[in-house]
C-alpha cells in the first residue's frame, strides 16, 4: 500500500497529496486514528480524506486502514529510502539492506505463478537455452548459466550485444531464451529477442512490467523494483532478477525428476574432491 501511495503521489490532488504524504511520514498514526485525526493532521476536511481512500481503490477509511496494516505487519519498510550522503553506518546498513528485503517481498507478492509455471514449462523443455542480458544484466546472465548448465541443458550466455544478436539467428524451434533487463528498454536486446522469436525460439522475460522487452518475450516475470537514482549501479534489481533466476532454476529440477537428482549428486561429489579435507 505504502509502495502504491508512492506511486500514484504525483496523479493526487492537491488536498488529497496532503494525505498521502501524511501516510507516508506517520503510516503507523494513520493506520490507528479517527478520521477527524487524520483530517486535522494532514490540513484537510474529512470528505478529502475518503476521496484519497478511493483514490486508491479503496472502498473507504477502514479498508484502507485493513490494507495498510498488512503493509506493515512484516515490520519491513515498502517504500524505498534513499541512501544519503550524511548517514551513518547503522543508517546505510538499514536502508541498503531494508530496501533489498522490500523490493523481494514486493515482487514475490506480485508475481503471477501462471506466469512462473509456463515460464519452467519452456526451459524445463528447451533443447538449449541462452541468457542474455548487457552491463548488470550480464552479470545476471552469467549467473542464470552457472546455475542452470547443471540442470542437463546445454546453456550459454552472451553479455555482448554482437554476439547474442548472431546467436539468436542460429537458435531452432524447441530452443529457448531468458532476456534479462532491468529497464526493459535496451535496443540491442530487445532486437535480439527479435531474431529468437523469428527463427521459433521461445523467449522468457525478466524485466520491468510495460517495458518494451515484455511485449516481445513468450512469458515475462516482471522486477519493478525502485532504485536510488544517486546510485549508480542498480544494486535492488539486480538481487531480485538473482532470486527469479533462483525461482526459476529450482523450478526446472523439480519438473525435470529424479534422474537430474542423481546428475546433481555426482557433481556434489565432484566438488566435494575439489575442497580441503578436515574442515567439514
Amino acid at each position: 500500500m505504502l509502495n502504491k501511495i508512492q506511486e500514484v503521489l504525483d496523479s493526487l490532488s492537491k488536498s488529497e497529496r496532503k494525505v498521502a504524504e501524511l501516510v507516508l511520514a506517520q503510516p503507523n498514526m494513520v493506520a490507528s486514528a479517527p478520521i477527524a485525526a487524520i483530517a486535522d493532521q494532514a490540513g484537510v476536511s474529512q470528505p478529502t480524506v475518503i476521496r484519497f481512500c478511493r483514490s486508491l481503490d479503496c472502498n473507504g477509511l477502514q479498508d484502507f486502514k485493513l490494507r495498510l496494516t498488512k503493509s506493515l505487519v512484516s515490520g519491513v519498510p515498502y517504500v524505498h529510502q534513499s541512501v544519503m550522503s550524511g548517514d551513518s553506518p547503522h543508517d546505510l546498513i538499514a536502508k541498503v539492506f531494508d530496501n533489498c528485503v522490500s523490493s523481494l517481498l514486493r515482487t514475490r507478492n506480485e508475481m503471477n505463478p501462471d506466469s512462473l509455471q509456463q515460464a519452467v514449462g519452456i526451459l524445463a523443455s528447451a533443447n538449449k537455452i541462452e541468457f542474455y542480458g548487457l552491463g548488470n544484466s550480464g552479470i545476471i546472465a552469467a549467473d542464470a548459466q552457472h546455475k542452470f548448465f547443471r540442470l542437463g541443458v546445454p546453456t550459454v550466455s552472451y553479455s555482448d550485444p554482437h554476439i547474442h544478436g548472431m546467436a539468436a539467428t542460429m537458435l531452432q524451434p524447441g530452443d529457448a531464451v531468458v532476456a534479462i533487463s532491468n529497464t526493459g528498454r535496451t535496443a540491442d536486446l530487445i532486437r535480439s529477442v527479435q531474431i529468437a522469436r523469428e527463427v521459433g525460439a521461445k523467449v522468457v522475460g525478466i524485466t520491468r512490467s510495460n517495458s518494451p522487452l515484455a511485449q516481445y518475450c513468450h512469458v515475462a516475470l516482471y522486477a519493478d523494483t525502485p532504485e536510488d537514482p544517486d546510485i549508480y549501479t542498480p544494486m535492488v534489481a539486480r538481487i531480485v532478477h538473482l532470486a527469479i533466476i533462483d525461482a526459476l532454476a529450482v523450478g526446472v529440477s523439480l519438473r525435470r525428476g529424479p534422474e537430474l537428482i542423481r546428475q546433481l549428486e555426482q557433481v556434489k561429489r565432484i566438488l566435494k574432491e575439489k575442497r580441503v579435507r578436515g574442515f567439514e
